[in-house]
């Protein structure tokens, strides 16, 4: 479930060979060394162990939230295979939401220090 600042997904192991997880992303507006930014906690349980993580995406790269969420499930034991991309559908008004607390529109530039 969405609301702005918090998306809530989860999925039963409903087969052995199935990965469990409950997961909360929260966001807020932060000040980061680059300028203005989101500040990220993802937190909940992945295959029943705790996950308890926090990272912090400067303006122009908030958008790629996803990117940094699933590099951080995958650490505590999601398979790479595993498609939070689409966060039950909610991915997109969360990508909106985000885009509007930072007042991002199409076209806006990346710093080329955040690139690689």
């Amino acid at each position: 479930m969405f609301e702005p600042g918090h998306l809530h997904i989860a999925h039963a192991a409903l087969q052995p060979e199935d990965v469990g997880y409950d997961l909360h992303i929260r966001y807020e507006l932060s000040q980061t060394d680059a300028g203005p930014g989101m500040h990220f906690i993802l937190e909940g349980e992945i295959d029943g162990k705790s996950v308890n993580e926090t990272f912090d995406l400067p303006k122009d790269l908030a958008y790629n939230f996803a990117h940094d969420v699933s590099r951080l499930a995958e650490q505590h034991g999601l398979p790479k295979h595993t498609d939070l991309h689409d966060m039950h559908g909610q991915y997109d008004a969360m990508f909106k939401d985000i885009r509007d607390q930072l007042d991002m529109k199409s076209g806006d530039p990346v710093k080329p220090e955040h690139l690689g």
